[in-house]
């Protein structure tokens, strides 16, 4: 649950209100059960009066030459045995004491309600005892002076049953009740935080956009919370774009403030004959490739972490097989992109690493080379597509594939360039996420899969 709370908005706001929902509705149902249940109780009591009134009005109007009983109540449940409803009056200061009781007592007789009960308003007990069957009963109580005739004790007394199944009936009734309340509740508050959290939801939609270079900027009306902000982030994509504008110019000026001095010693190194003048061309030359290679990476890493740029593969690859079919005619150069592909860079790196893949594959295949790109699905939360670079030339063993990538390694001199190729890409793709593997390809010489992250 912990878990739940820390990584959801909306599972905080759902099961926070519907705890509080089953908080407040518990504590609501308990006070009402507690107030109907006194509600009910009162009105047994005020029935009980009733009858305590009725009989002490007998008991004082009674005559001495009358041959009338007190309690005739007109109720039929006196009058059943053990019906749960009695009356007794009993006389005070006789002995033993003469008890008057209801049929429906049956023999049996009330017990006296404790001494520390106290009096109420009208000089009444009330309280619960123990009465016949060992039931639980509710008892009002009254000592009456009837002059001449003697001290009585008039007691009315009836179950609790009827209360008990009262308050049990509402407990039902309210427990269903509430129980549907809950759920429309629970509904309620489960649209509500889906409908609460939608513009979170839009704005990520927007963000992942633009990430995936779908768009360039986050667009469209936001509720006053989120609105700002969708406004820093625009202005934070905003200032990736001049970080990475300004550093491409920065690295652009310093490569041509360095070319040019290098030149100059090339030259003047070229126009003598010795050895420091050869040994001043051997080490520019290092110098230059060590400049090149150290500024396409600076230059990569400064576009790689550009947001909201995306290639489409396809015409980006047709382009580089036209221009390898003219500077290798004698290669059979096939490729194969679906249209849809879209690298989420920089052209210029996709060309570079690319480029780079086919050119070496052009430079080792007896006569033939395949181009593919696929896509590779989805890793974590970024999409990929997978390139694949096979040839037909004599390939490289296992143990000397990580040696090639290794920078300014060059495994044989006999074919042209500066040892930098691989690498390059290695660390072009590395810089976007991906990866570049080497691996046997089914043309029998080397296959290059280069992974790099694709735009939806």
């Amino acid at each position: 649950m912990r878990g739940i709370f820390t990584r959801s908005i909306a599972a905080r706001l759902f099961w926070s209100a519907a705890l509080a929902c089953l908080v407040v509705l518990t504590l609501a149902g308990l006070a009402l059960t507690a107030l109907y249940r006194q509600t009910a109780q009162v009105a047994l009591d005020e029935q009980l009066n009733i009858y305590l009134s009725a009989l002490v009005a007998d008991l004082v109007n009674q005559r001495d030459d009358s041959n009338s009983e007190p309690g005739q109540l007109g109720a039929p449940q006196f009058e059943l045995a053990m019906s749960g409803w009695y009356w007794q009056i009993t006389k005070i200061g006789t002995a033993p004491p003469e008890i008057r009781t209801s049929r429906s007592l049956f023999a049996s007789y009330l017990p006296h309600l404790p001494e520390q009960v106290a009096l109420d308003a009208q000089g009444r007990k009330r309280g619960e005892i123990e009465g016949p069957e060992n039931k639980s009963l509710r008892m009002l109580e009254r000592d009456i002076d009837a002059g001449e005739q003697g001290r009585y004790l008039v007691q009315v007394a009836a179950t609790t049953a009827s209360v008990e199944a009262q308050v049990k009936q509402f407990d039902l009734a309210l427990g269903i009740t509430f129980l549907t309340l809950a759920l429309l509740l629970v509904a309620a508050m489960a649209v509500q935080a889906r409908y609460g959290l939608r513009p979170l939801r839009a704005l990520r939609g927007d963000v992942m956009a633009v990430r995936r270079g779908q768009a360039d900027r986050i667009a469209g009306r936001f509720p006053d919370e989120i609105a700002p902000l969708a406004a820093e982030l625009n202005l934070l994509i905003a200032t990736n774009r001049e970080i990475v504008e300004r550093a491409r110019t920065q690295v652009g000026n310093l490569a041509h403030a360095l070319k040019t001095p290098l030149s100059v010693l090339v030259n003047e190194a070229e126009a003598e004959s010795t050895p420091l003048a050869e040994k001043v061309v051997e080490q520019t030359q290092v110098m230059r490739h060590q400049v090149t290679f150290y500024l396409d990476r600076a230059r990569a890493a400064a576009r790689a972490g550009a947001i909201g740029v995306a290639t489409p593969a396809a015409p980006a690859l047709g382009a580089m097989a036209r221009a390898m079919g003219k500077i290798y005619p004698r290669i059979d150069l096939s490729v194969d992109c679906p249209d849809s592909l879209r690298f989420l860079g920089e052209k210029q790196d996709f060309d570079d690493m690319l480029g780079n893949l086919i050119d070496n594959g052009c430079k080792w295949a007896r006569g033939e080379v395949q181009v593919r790109i696929e896509p590779a699905g989805s890793i974590g939360e970024r999409l990929f597509l997978r390139a694949l670079i096979d040839d037909d030339g004599p390939g490289l063993a296992p143990e000397r594939r990580a040696e090639a990538l290794r920078r300014g390694r060059r495994l044989d001199e006999s074919k042209p360039g500066s040892g930098l190729g691989l690498s390059i890409v290695k660390e072009l793709a590395e810089a976007y996420g991906g990866r570049l593997e080497l691996r046997d390809s089914a043309l029998g010489g080397l296959r290059a899969v280069l992974l790099l992250p694709a735009a939806a």
